[in-house]
């Protein structure tokens, strides 16, 4: 299970890394804009994100 969960820990810092590699100017922006979203906002952000996660994690298995 520890190795499963360090190849996932991997892949989310290669997937992360595109965006601020790839184009940086485009990767500021997009921070900045959400610096201006609400909390609110932010949480039903992460809510959706781990939801879909958690259905292709099942889809997937």
């Amino acid at each position: 299970m520890w190795q499963e969960f360090g190849v996932a820990l991997c892949l989310m810092l290669v997937l992360e890394g595109i965006l601020p590699f790839l184009s940086p100017g485009r990767w500021r922006a997009v921070i900045v804009q959400v610096l201006r979203l609400s909390d609110r906002q932010l949480r039903l952000m992460g809510l959706t994100s781990m939801l879909l996660g958690t259905a292709l994690l099942y889809l997937l298995h």
